[in-house]
Protein backbone atom coordinates (compact mmCIF):
# COMPACT_ATOMS: atom_id res chain seq x y z
CA UNK A 1 0.00 0.00 0.00
CA UNK A 2 2.86 2.39 1.12
CA UNK A 3 4.35 2.29 -2.54
CA UNK A 4 1.49 2.75 -4.41
CA UNK A 5 0.21 5.60 -2.28
CA UNK A 6 3.64 7.29 -1.80
CA UNK A 7 4.26 6.49 -6.09
CA UNK A 8 1.06 8.68 -6.91
CA UNK A 9 1.94 11.55 -4.29
CA UNK A 10 5.30 12.14 -6.03
CA UNK A 11 3.72 11.50 -9.17
CA UNK A 12 0.74 14.22 -8.65
CA UNK A 13 2.71 16.46 -7.10
CA UNK A 14 5.72 16.35 -9.70
CA UNK A 15 3.14 17.18 -12.28
CA UNK A 16 1.28 19.92 -11.05
CA UNK A 17 4.87 22.17 -9.45
CA UNK A 18 6.33 22.19 -12.84
CA UNK A 19 4.12 24.54 -14.13
CA UNK A 20 5.21 27.11 -11.17
CA UNK A 21 8.50 25.66 -12.23
CA UNK A 22 8.74 26.70 -15.93
CA UNK A 23 9.81 30.46 -15.76
CA UNK A 24 13.20 29.67 -13.49
CA UNK A 25 13.85 26.66 -16.06
CA UNK A 26 13.80 28.99 -18.61
CA UNK A 27 15.37 31.65 -17.43
CA UNK A 28 18.19 28.60 -16.64
CA UNK A 29 18.64 26.98 -19.25
CA UNK A 30 18.02 29.93 -21.74
CA UNK A 31 14.35 29.14 -23.47
CA UNK A 32 11.32 31.12 -23.74
CA UNK A 33 8.81 29.85 -21.74
CA UNK A 34 6.37 29.82 -25.17
CA UNK A 35 9.17 26.43 -26.03
CA UNK A 36 9.01 25.13 -22.63
CA UNK A 37 4.61 24.43 -22.78
CA UNK A 38 6.11 21.54 -24.85
CA UNK A 39 7.10 20.56 -21.04
CA UNK A 40 3.80 20.41 -19.68
CA UNK A 41 1.86 19.51 -23.45
CA UNK A 42 4.70 16.85 -24.26
CA UNK A 43 4.11 15.23 -20.93
CA UNK A 44 0.12 15.04 -21.01
CA UNK A 45 0.68 14.05 -24.39
CA UNK A 46 2.43 10.55 -23.81
CA UNK A 47 0.53 10.26 -20.87
CA UNK A 48 -2.66 10.20 -23.22
CA UNK A 49 -0.53 7.67 -25.22
CA UNK A 50 0.31 5.05 -22.05
CA UNK A 51 -2.26 5.43 -19.79
CA UNK A 52 -4.46 2.64 -20.97
CA UNK A 53 -0.80 0.81 -22.50
CA UNK A 54 0.99 0.40 -19.01
CA UNK A 55 -2.42 -1.03 -17.33
CA UNK A 56 -2.67 -3.77 -20.12
CA UNK A 57 0.82 -4.43 -20.02
CA UNK A 58 0.56 -5.15 -15.92
CA UNK A 59 -2.07 -7.59 -16.73
CA UNK A 60 -0.27 -9.22 -19.13
CA UNK A 61 3.13 -9.40 -18.12
CA UNK A 62 2.76 -9.07 -14.49
CA UNK A 63 1.46 -5.90 -12.75
CA UNK A 64 4.65 -5.65 -10.20
CA UNK A 65 7.19 -6.27 -12.99
CA UNK A 66 5.42 -2.94 -15.29
CA UNK A 67 5.43 -0.75 -11.94
CA UNK A 68 8.64 -1.58 -10.83
CA UNK A 69 9.51 -0.59 -14.58
CA UNK A 70 7.62 2.79 -13.95
CA UNK A 71 9.63 3.29 -10.86
CA UNK A 72 12.47 3.32 -12.41
CA UNK A 73 11.73 4.65 -15.50
CA UNK A 74 10.75 7.67 -13.04
CA UNK A 75 13.99 8.06 -11.29
CA UNK A 76 15.65 8.06 -14.87
CA UNK A 77 13.66 10.93 -16.22
CA UNK A 78 13.55 12.98 -12.88
CA UNK A 79 17.29 12.47 -12.77
CA UNK A 80 17.81 13.57 -16.80
CA UNK A 81 15.68 16.24 -16.03
CA UNK A 82 17.44 17.83 -13.11
CA UNK A 83 20.81 17.51 -15.46
CA UNK A 84 19.44 19.16 -18.77
CA UNK A 85 20.78 22.32 -19.85
CA UNK A 86 18.88 22.69 -22.60
CA UNK A 87 14.96 23.46 -23.18
CA UNK A 88 14.79 20.78 -26.18
CA UNK A 89 16.33 18.21 -23.25
CA UNK A 90 13.76 19.12 -20.97
CA UNK A 91 11.22 18.80 -22.93
CA UNK A 92 12.25 14.95 -24.62
CA UNK A 93 12.78 14.38 -20.75
CA UNK A 94 9.27 15.45 -19.33
CA UNK A 95 8.02 13.16 -22.41
CA UNK A 96 9.76 10.60 -21.11
CA UNK A 97 8.07 10.93 -17.43
CA UNK A 98 5.00 11.35 -18.29
CA UNK A 99 4.91 7.93 -19.76
CA UNK A 100 6.55 6.21 -16.46
CA UNK A 101 3.88 8.95 -15.02
CA UNK A 102 1.13 7.83 -16.13
CA UNK A 103 2.47 3.98 -15.80
CA UNK A 104 2.90 4.20 -11.97
CA UNK A 105 -0.82 5.68 -11.83
CA UNK A 106 -2.37 2.36 -13.62
CA UNK A 107 -0.27 -0.20 -12.24
CA UNK A 108 -0.14 1.38 -8.83
CA UNK A 109 -3.81 1.38 -8.11
CA UNK A 110 -4.04 -2.46 -9.88
CA UNK A 111 -1.87 -3.57 -7.36
CA UNK A 112 -3.33 -1.80 -4.27
CA UNK A 113 -6.59 -3.53 -5.04
CA UNK A 114 -5.41 -6.80 -6.21
CA UNK A 115 -3.83 -7.02 -3.04
CA UNK A 116 -6.58 -6.25 -0.65
CA UNK A 117 -10.24 -7.47 -0.11
CA UNK A 118 -13.59 -6.58 1.25
CA UNK A 119 -13.46 -3.42 4.13
CA UNK A 120 -9.40 -3.39 3.91
CA UNK A 121 -9.79 -2.68 -0.17
CA UNK A 122 -12.39 0.37 0.49
CA UNK A 123 -9.96 1.68 2.83
CA UNK A 124 -6.65 1.40 0.47
CA UNK A 125 -8.49 2.97 -2.68
CA UNK A 126 -9.63 5.75 0.19
CA UNK A 127 -5.84 6.18 0.95
CA UNK A 128 -4.58 6.28 -2.77
CA UNK A 129 -6.57 8.66 -3.61
CA UNK A 130 -6.13 10.89 -0.74
CA UNK A 131 -2.46 10.47 -1.85
CA UNK A 132 -3.58 11.65 -5.28
CA UNK A 133 -4.98 14.81 -3.93
CA UNK A 134 -2.73 15.82 -1.64
CA UNK A 135 0.19 15.60 -3.94
CA UNK A 136 -1.97 17.43 -6.57
CA UNK A 137 -2.54 20.51 -4.27
CA UNK A 138 0.76 20.23 -2.56
CA UNK A 139 2.45 20.41 -6.14
CA UNK A 140 2.48 24.12 -6.79
CA UNK A 141 3.53 25.22 -3.23
CA UNK A 142 6.44 22.45 -2.88
CA UNK A 143 8.38 23.44 -6.44
CA UNK A 144 7.63 26.87 -5.37
CA UNK A 145 9.39 26.58 -2.44
CA UNK A 146 12.08 24.17 -4.00
CA UNK A 147 12.83 26.83 -6.45
CA UNK A 148 14.32 29.15 -3.76
CA UNK A 149 15.87 27.11 -2.09
CA UNK A 150 17.54 24.09 -4.32
CA UNK A 151 16.84 25.37 -7.52
CA UNK A 152 14.06 24.17 -10.01
CA UNK A 153 16.49 20.85 -10.05
CA UNK A 154 15.27 20.53 -6.40
CA UNK A 155 12.26 18.52 -7.45
CA UNK A 156 13.31 16.48 -9.54
CA UNK A 157 16.18 15.29 -7.01
CA UNK A 158 13.57 14.81 -4.37
CA UNK A 159 11.23 12.41 -6.48
CA UNK A 160 13.97 10.72 -7.65
CA UNK A 161 15.49 9.82 -4.21
CA UNK A 162 11.52 8.83 -3.28
CA UNK A 163 11.20 7.01 -6.16
CA UNK A 164 14.74 4.87 -5.13
CA UNK A 165 13.27 4.43 -2.18
CA UNK A 166 9.98 2.43 -3.09
CA UNK A 167 12.22 0.40 -5.57
CA UNK A 168 12.70 -1.97 -2.55
CA UNK A 169 9.79 -1.69 -0.45
CA UNK A 170 7.79 -3.03 -3.93
CA UNK A 171 10.06 -5.86 -4.18
CA UNK A 172 9.54 -6.50 -0.44
CA UNK A 173 6.41 -6.11 -0.14
CA UNK A 174 4.18 -6.51 -3.07
CA UNK A 175 3.15 -9.35 -4.94
CA UNK A 176 3.72 -10.19 -8.80
CA UNK A 177 -0.09 -10.82 -10.08
CA UNK A 178 -1.06 -10.90 -13.82
CA UNK A 179 -4.79 -11.79 -15.28
CA UNK A 180 -4.78 -15.03 -17.04
CA UNK A 181 -7.70 -14.42 -18.86
CA UNK A 182 -7.05 -10.96 -20.49
CA UNK A 183 -5.46 -11.17 -24.59
CA UNK A 184 -2.16 -11.13 -24.71
CA UNK A 185 -2.22 -8.74 -27.34
CA UNK A 186 -1.17 -5.05 -26.75
CA UNK A 187 -2.66 -2.44 -28.96
CA UNK A 188 0.68 -0.83 -29.98
CA UNK A 189 -0.50 0.26 -33.02
CA UNK A 190 -3.20 2.39 -31.09
CA UNK A 191 -1.44 3.48 -28.58
CA UNK A 192 1.44 5.10 -31.33
CA UNK A 193 -1.39 6.62 -33.25
CA UNK A 194 -2.74 8.46 -29.96
CA UNK A 195 0.41 10.20 -30.40
CA UNK A 196 0.00 10.89 -33.62
CA UNK A 197 -3.43 11.94 -33.19
CA UNK A 198 -1.85 14.47 -30.49
CA UNK A 199 1.69 15.56 -31.46
CA UNK A 200 1.22 17.47 -35.17
CA UNK A 201 -2.11 19.23 -34.21
CA UNK A 202 -0.30 20.64 -30.73
CA UNK A 203 2.66 21.42 -33.04
CA UNK A 204 -0.12 23.02 -35.35
CA UNK A 205 -1.65 25.27 -32.92
CA UNK A 206 1.56 26.14 -31.04
CA UNK A 207 3.45 27.05 -34.26
CA UNK A 208 0.44 28.11 -36.51
CA UNK A 209 0.52 31.94 -35.86
CA UNK A 210 4.46 31.82 -36.85
CA UNK A 211 4.13 29.35 -40.06
CA UNK A 212 0.37 30.40 -41.16
CA UNK A 213 -2.38 29.06 -40.29
CA UNK A 214 -2.65 27.94 -44.20
CA UNK A 215 0.66 27.41 -44.72
CA UNK A 216 1.86 23.71 -46.02
CA UNK A 217 3.31 23.21 -42.44
CA UNK A 218 0.65 24.10 -40.53
CA UNK A 219 -1.99 22.10 -42.66
CA UNK A 220 0.10 19.25 -42.90
CA UNK A 221 0.26 19.23 -39.07
CA UNK A 222 -3.84 18.95 -39.29
CA UNK A 223 -3.90 16.18 -41.97
CA UNK A 224 -1.86 14.04 -40.16
CA UNK A 225 -3.89 14.56 -36.99
CA UNK A 226 -6.92 13.87 -38.76
CA UNK A 227 -5.20 10.55 -40.55
CA UNK A 228 -4.57 9.77 -37.50
CA UNK A 229 -7.94 9.82 -35.71
CA UNK A 230 -9.45 7.77 -38.72
CA UNK A 231 -6.26 5.54 -38.67
CA UNK A 232 -6.77 4.82 -34.81
CA UNK A 233 -10.83 4.00 -35.45
CA UNK A 234 -9.87 1.33 -37.86
CA UNK A 235 -7.43 -0.33 -35.56
CA UNK A 236 -9.67 0.09 -32.80
CA UNK A 237 -12.42 -1.85 -34.57
CA UNK A 238 -10.21 -4.84 -35.62
CA UNK A 239 -7.80 -5.47 -32.85
CA UNK A 240 -8.08 -7.97 -30.54
CA UNK A 241 -8.05 -5.73 -27.19
CA UNK A 242 -8.12 -2.51 -28.33
CA UNK A 243 -7.22 0.26 -26.35
CA UNK A 244 -10.67 2.08 -26.78
CA UNK A 245 -13.27 -0.06 -27.07
CA UNK A 246 -15.45 1.76 -29.79
CA UNK A 247 -18.60 0.05 -28.38
CA UNK A 248 -18.49 2.07 -25.32
CA UNK A 249 -19.21 5.01 -27.83
CA UNK A 250 -22.33 4.19 -28.37
CA UNK A 251 -22.99 4.85 -24.25
CA UNK A 252 -24.37 8.47 -24.53
CA UNK A 253 -23.99 8.68 -20.39
CA UNK A 254 -20.54 7.56 -20.68
CA UNK A 255 -19.39 9.95 -23.57
CA UNK A 256 -20.92 12.92 -21.68
CA UNK A 257 -19.36 11.99 -18.78
CA UNK A 258 -16.04 11.87 -20.43
CA UNK A 259 -16.00 14.77 -22.47
CA UNK A 260 -17.04 17.17 -19.15
CA UNK A 261 -13.75 15.30 -17.30
CA UNK A 262 -11.83 16.45 -20.79
CA UNK A 263 -13.25 20.20 -20.52
CA UNK A 264 -12.56 20.16 -16.71
CA UNK A 265 -9.15 19.02 -16.97
CA UNK A 266 -8.16 21.13 -20.10
CA UNK A 267 -9.67 24.43 -18.74
CA UNK A 268 -8.19 23.65 -14.85
CA UNK A 269 -4.81 23.41 -16.69
CA UNK A 270 -4.67 25.71 -18.80
CA UNK A 271 -6.11 28.10 -16.34
CA UNK A 272 -2.91 27.34 -13.73
CA UNK A 273 -0.58 27.26 -16.51
CA UNK A 274 -1.18 31.17 -17.99
CA UNK A 275 -2.00 32.23 -14.26
CA UNK A 276 1.91 31.17 -13.54
CA UNK A 277 3.26 32.84 -16.08
CA UNK A 278 1.32 36.39 -15.66
CA UNK A 279 1.69 36.11 -11.55
CA UNK A 280 5.72 35.80 -12.44
CA UNK A 281 6.38 38.04 -14.90
CA UNK A 282 8.74 40.81 -13.66
CA UNK A 283 5.96 43.54 -15.84
CA UNK A 284 3.01 42.20 -14.07
CA UNK A 285 2.38 40.85 -10.77
CA UNK A 286 6.39 39.75 -10.29
CA UNK A 287 6.06 37.40 -8.05
CA UNK A 288 8.65 34.92 -7.16
CA UNK A 289 7.87 31.15 -7.38
CA UNK A 290 7.16 30.28 -3.70
CA UNK A 291 4.34 33.47 -3.84
CA UNK A 292 3.08 31.64 -7.03
CA UNK A 293 2.76 28.69 -5.55
CA UNK A 294 0.80 30.15 -2.71
CA UNK A 295 -1.05 32.25 -4.57
CA UNK A 296 -2.78 29.01 -5.57
CA UNK A 297 -3.86 28.21 -1.88
CA UNK A 298 -7.50 29.85 -2.30
CA UNK A 299 -8.45 27.76 -4.79
CA UNK A 300 -6.97 24.53 -2.94
CA UNK A 301 -8.44 25.54 -0.15
CA UNK A 302 -11.78 25.80 -1.87
CA UNK A 303 -12.00 22.21 -3.54
CA UNK A 304 -10.70 20.84 -0.40
CA UNK A 305 -13.30 22.49 1.92
CA UNK A 306 -16.13 21.25 -0.76
CA UNK A 307 -14.86 17.76 -1.48
CA UNK A 308 -16.51 16.29 1.48
CA UNK A 309 -20.27 17.42 0.33
CA UNK A 310 -19.71 16.54 -3.19
CA UNK A 311 -21.11 12.94 -3.29
CA UNK A 312 -23.55 14.31 -0.94
CA UNK A 313 -25.12 17.16 -2.99
CA UNK A 314 -24.90 14.58 -6.21
CA UNK A 315 -26.83 11.83 -4.06
CA UNK A 316 -29.80 14.62 -3.35
CA UNK A 317 -30.04 16.76 -6.84
CA UNK A 318 -27.96 14.44 -8.83
CA UNK A 319 -25.22 14.44 -10.62
CA UNK A 320 -26.54 16.17 -13.84
CA UNK A 321 -27.79 19.38 -11.64
CA UNK A 322 -24.51 19.16 -9.50
CA UNK A 323 -22.30 18.80 -13.28
CA UNK A 324 -24.48 21.65 -14.35
CA UNK A 325 -23.86 23.69 -11.56
CA UNK A 326 -20.04 23.26 -11.86
CA UNK A 327 -19.95 24.23 -15.28
CA UNK A 328 -21.60 27.47 -14.39
CA UNK A 329 -19.20 28.05 -11.64
CA UNK A 330 -16.45 27.72 -13.77
CA UNK A 331 -17.63 29.75 -16.38
CA UNK A 332 -18.81 32.41 -14.63
CA UNK A 333 -14.81 32.72 -13.03
CA UNK A 334 -13.54 32.37 -16.33
CA UNK A 335 -15.48 35.25 -18.10
CA UNK A 336 -14.23 37.30 -14.85
CA UNK A 337 -10.72 36.85 -16.08
CA UNK A 338 -11.67 38.35 -19.36
CA UNK A 339 -11.39 41.45 -17.53
CA UNK A 340 -7.62 41.08 -16.65
CA UNK A 341 -5.96 44.92 -16.82
CA UNK A 342 -2.25 45.57 -16.32
CA UNK A 343 -3.10 47.46 -13.03
CA UNK A 344 -4.62 44.03 -11.46
CA UNK A 345 -3.43 42.87 -8.25
CA UNK A 346 -3.44 39.64 -6.87
CA UNK A 347 -6.52 39.57 -4.59
CA UNK A 348 -8.59 40.55 -7.72
CA UNK A 349 -7.50 37.07 -9.10
CA UNK A 350 -8.83 35.62 -5.94
CA UNK A 351 -12.37 35.08 -6.35
CA UNK A 352 -12.27 33.78 -10.27
CA UNK A 353 -9.94 31.65 -9.40
CA UNK A 354 -11.81 29.91 -6.68
CA UNK A 355 -14.59 30.07 -8.76
CA UNK A 356 -13.33 28.10 -10.79
CA UNK A 357 -11.56 25.56 -8.90
CA UNK A 358 -14.70 25.07 -7.24
CA UNK A 359 -16.92 24.25 -10.46
CA UNK A 360 -14.15 22.00 -11.53
CA UNK A 361 -14.76 19.91 -7.98
CA UNK A 362 -18.41 20.20 -8.66
CA UNK A 363 -18.62 18.75 -11.89
CA UNK A 364 -15.53 16.54 -12.17
CA UNK A 365 -16.34 14.07 -9.77
CA UNK A 366 -20.00 13.53 -10.77
CA UNK A 367 -18.69 12.79 -14.42
CA UNK A 368 -15.93 10.18 -13.20
CA UNK A 369 -19.12 8.99 -11.09
CA UNK A 370 -20.98 8.53 -14.23
CA UNK A 371 -18.62 6.92 -16.39
CA UNK A 372 -17.58 4.25 -14.25
CA UNK A 373 -21.57 3.61 -13.33
CA UNK A 374 -22.76 3.95 -16.71
CA UNK A 375 -21.48 0.48 -18.30
CA UNK A 376 -21.22 -3.28 -16.77
CA UNK A 377 -19.12 -4.31 -14.19
CA UNK A 378 -16.93 -5.86 -17.46
CA UNK A 379 -16.66 -2.75 -18.49
CA UNK A 380 -15.55 0.21 -15.91
CA UNK A 381 -11.78 -0.88 -16.08
CA UNK A 382 -12.44 0.11 -19.93
CA UNK A 383 -14.35 3.29 -19.02
CA UNK A 384 -12.14 4.16 -16.37
CA UNK A 385 -9.51 4.20 -19.37
CA UNK A 386 -10.82 6.19 -21.74
CA UNK A 387 -11.71 8.84 -18.85
CA UNK A 388 -8.51 8.83 -17.67
CA UNK A 389 -7.11 9.03 -21.43
CA UNK A 390 -9.50 12.51 -22.01
CA UNK A 391 -8.13 14.28 -18.61
CA UNK A 392 -4.47 14.18 -20.62
CA UNK A 393 -5.88 14.81 -23.80
CA UNK A 394 -7.53 17.82 -22.45
CA UNK A 395 -4.36 18.97 -20.44
CA UNK A 396 -2.38 18.93 -23.70
CA UNK A 397 -4.77 20.52 -25.74
CA UNK A 398 -6.24 23.30 -23.75
CA UNK A 399 -1.99 24.25 -22.44
CA UNK A 400 -0.95 24.45 -26.08
CA UNK A 401 -3.77 26.81 -26.86
CA UNK A 402 -3.44 28.90 -23.87
CA UNK A 403 0.32 28.99 -24.27
CA UNK A 404 -0.13 30.18 -28.17
CA UNK A 405 -2.92 32.60 -27.72
CA UNK A 406 -1.04 34.30 -24.34
CA UNK A 407 2.57 34.05 -26.05
CA UNK A 408 0.73 35.50 -30.01
CA UNK A 409 -1.01 38.04 -28.74
CA UNK A 410 1.14 39.57 -26.12
CA UNK A 411 4.00 39.83 -28.31
CA UNK A 412 1.51 41.31 -31.42
CA UNK A 413 0.37 43.83 -28.99
CA UNK A 414 3.99 44.72 -28.01
CA UNK A 415 4.82 45.09 -31.72
CA UNK A 416 1.67 47.88 -31.74
CA UNK A 417 3.37 49.65 -29.05
CA UNK A 418 1.65 48.60 -25.71
CA UNK A 419 3.39 48.70 -23.03
CA UNK A 420 4.54 45.64 -22.25
CA UNK A 421 2.09 45.28 -18.79
CA UNK A 422 -0.90 45.70 -21.06
CA UNK A 423 0.09 43.65 -23.75
CA UNK A 424 0.45 40.76 -21.26
CA UNK A 425 -2.84 41.48 -19.87
CA UNK A 426 -4.64 41.23 -23.40
CA UNK A 427 -2.83 37.48 -24.23
CA UNK A 428 -4.75 36.86 -20.45
CA UNK A 429 -7.22 38.10 -21.62
CA UNK A 430 -7.54 36.17 -25.25
CA UNK A 431 -6.76 33.05 -22.76
CA UNK A 432 -9.70 33.70 -20.69
CA UNK A 433 -12.09 33.59 -23.39
CA UNK A 434 -10.99 30.67 -24.74
CA UNK A 435 -11.29 29.03 -21.19
CA UNK A 436 -14.75 30.58 -21.53
CA UNK A 437 -16.00 29.02 -24.07
CA UNK A 438 -14.56 25.42 -23.63
CA UNK A 439 -16.19 25.75 -19.82
CA UNK A 440 -19.66 26.82 -21.23
CA UNK A 441 -19.42 24.05 -23.52
CA UNK A 442 -19.70 21.85 -20.35
CA UNK A 443 -22.75 23.62 -19.79
CA UNK A 444 -24.38 22.62 -23.12
CA UNK A 445 -23.04 18.78 -22.71
CA UNK A 446 -24.99 18.28 -19.10
CA UNK A 447 -27.92 16.74 -21.00
CA UNK A 448 -25.82 14.18 -22.00
CA UNK A 449 -25.78 13.14 -18.58
CA UNK A 450 -29.04 11.50 -17.26
CA UNK A 451 -30.14 12.61 -13.64
CA UNK A 452 -28.24 9.73 -11.50
CA UNK A 453 -27.85 9.70 -8.17
CA UNK A 454 -25.23 7.34 -6.43
CA UNK A 455 -26.39 4.77 -4.10
CA UNK A 456 -23.42 6.12 -2.02
CA UNK A 457 -22.69 9.01 -0.94
CA UNK A 458 -20.39 10.39 2.25
CA UNK A 459 -18.41 7.85 3.20
CA UNK A 460 -14.87 7.76 3.57
CA UNK A 461 -13.74 5.88 0.22
CA UNK A 462 -16.28 8.52 -1.50
CA UNK A 463 -14.73 11.19 -0.55
CA UNK A 464 -11.53 10.06 -1.35
CA UNK A 465 -12.43 9.38 -4.38
CA UNK A 466 -14.03 12.81 -4.83
CA UNK A 467 -10.71 14.40 -4.21
CA UNK A 468 -8.75 12.14 -6.63
CA UNK A 469 -11.27 12.97 -9.21
CA UNK A 470 -9.15 16.06 -10.64
CA UNK A 471 -6.37 13.98 -11.51
CA UNK A 472 -7.60 10.31 -11.98
CA UNK A 473 -10.86 8.54 -12.42
CA UNK A 474 -11.28 5.83 -9.74
CA UNK A 475 -14.19 3.39 -9.98
CA UNK A 476 -15.74 2.80 -6.81
CA UNK A 477 -14.75 -0.98 -5.48
CA UNK A 478 -16.90 -3.44 -4.36
CA UNK A 479 -15.77 -5.56 -1.23
CA UNK A 480 -15.79 -8.26 -3.63
CA UNK A 481 -14.12 -7.15 -7.31
CA UNK A 482 -10.53 -5.55 -7.37
CA UNK A 483 -10.63 -2.21 -9.09
CA UNK A 484 -9.67 -1.63 -12.29
CA UNK A 485 -6.80 0.38 -12.91
CA UNK A 486 -6.85 1.88 -16.33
Amino acid sequence: MAAACVSTLIVNANTSAVTILLPAIGEDVGSPVSTLQWAVTGYSLVGAACIVTSGALGDVFGRRKVFLGGLLLFIGSCVLVALATSGLAVIARRAIQGAAGSTLLASGLSLLTIATDGPGRLRAVSYWGSASAIGAAAGPLIGGLLVDTMGWQGLFWIDAAIAVVLVPVTLRSVGESSDPNRSRSIDWIGTVLIALVLAPFILGVSEGSDWGWTSPATLACFVVSIASIVGFAKVEATVSAPLVDLRLLRNRLLIGATLGILIGAATINGLMFVLSLFFQDPSTLDMNPLQAGLATLPATIGMIALTPFVPKLASRFGTRSVIGFGFIAMTVGFALLMAVDSDWGYLMFVLPVVLAAIGMCLSNNPCSSVATSSVDEAQVGAASGISNMARYVGAAVMTAIVAALYSVVSTNQAADGAATAEALASGFRSAAVALTAVSAAGIALVYLVGQHRPAHAGTGVDVAIAAAAPSHTIPRPSAAAPVAAT
